[in-house]
């Protein structure tokens, strides 16, 4: 198995000029509640993500990170500004009400979601499976195929609860890449995870993403896992949300663990960090100011 990793961590990325999955978010505004209690989460965000591309977006708790996600999943819609994918509008501007998540967005959450009475090849099937427009035979083939490029051969028939962690998520995300989506979300996937499977974990993503060529948006606390995985790591501010950042990570793929102690990657996350604290620190300095007002 640690064979097996080492060869995910090498793989190479994404071919460029990939043609599905492009993300442009345009001065993004989001509100929630009402009344006095009527909160900003964002506040013109806008950013555009490449096709084919490993978005990081990293930012202080609250700063609107998961809404934008959400917003680009189609859980809700936007008070100002619009989000289009591949050219097509998602939400916001002319449209009244945000698209309903489909499968060309895909969301992997913090908490798991496997069916613990199917095996793992069963929950890897269930989308195909329910939606019926593929016959069963190409479905499972398909399945065992994404499986094993995932390191997951031998795990078709075990159920959810007789494997570890890290596989469980494997599990996820490969049932998330059944459909083909242009777009992968990922809400933190690891965050749970220790600190080995974590490093696993990240290895097998960037196999996955190799093979698979979707776009990926992910979201972490994380920042060493935000600069290893990225080729952009974007900065938010604290609430209101807005892009203050965005970080080049100019170190060649494929990325091996090595890279972890190299100068270029130390660097990275080191302007990361700075940008992350000074926007925490805002928030708790105002949060102090608003608690002594109150």
């Amino acid at each position: 198995m640690t064979a097996e990793l080492g060869a995910w961590a090498a793989a190479a990325p994404p071919a460029a000029g990939a043609v599905r999955g492009a993300l442009r978010i345009e001065n993004a505004v989001k509100y929630y509640g009402s009344g006095p209690s009527r909160v900003l989460a964002l506040d013109g965000s806008s950013l555009d993500v490449s096709a084919g591309e490993i978005c990081v977006v990293v930012g202080p708790s609250g700063c609107g990170k998961t809404t934008l996600l959400h917003a680009i999943a189609g859980f809700h819609g936007l008070d100002g500004g619009t989000i289009h994918l591949d050219g097509n509008l998602l939400c916001g501007g002319s449209r009244a009400e945000t698209a309903r998540p489909d499968s060309d967005r895909v969301v992997v959450f913090q908490n798991g979601a496997l069916l613990p009475w199917k095996t793992n090849l069963e929950n890897v099937m269930l989308g195909p499976r329910f939606q019926g427009r593929v016959p069963i035979d190409q479905v499972a083939a398909r399945a065992r195929r994404l499986m094993r490029d995932a390191g997951l051969e031998g795990y078709e028939n075990a159920y959810p609860g007789e494997t570890s962690s890290g596989v469980k998520r494997r599990v996820e995300i490969v049932r998330a890449l059944m459909n083909d989506p242009a777009v992968l979300l990922l809400d933190e996937p690891f965050r749970a995870l220790d600190s080995l499977t974590k490093s696993m974990m990240h290895a097998a993503l960037l196999a996955i993403h190799a093979q698979n060529r979707s776009t990926i948006f992910f979201i972490t606390h994380d920042l060493e896992e935000a600069v290893f995985l990225g080729s952009r790591v974007v900065v938010m501010t604290s609430r209101p949300g807005r892009v203050k950042k965005v970080i080049d990570v100019d170190i060649p793929y494929p990325r091996t663990y090595g890279v972890l102690t190299s100068r270029p990657f130390r660097e990275y996350v080191r302007a990361a960090t700075s940008i992350v604290h000074e926007e925490a620190l805002r928030a708790y300095e105002r949060g102090e100011q608003e608690g002594r007002a109150s």
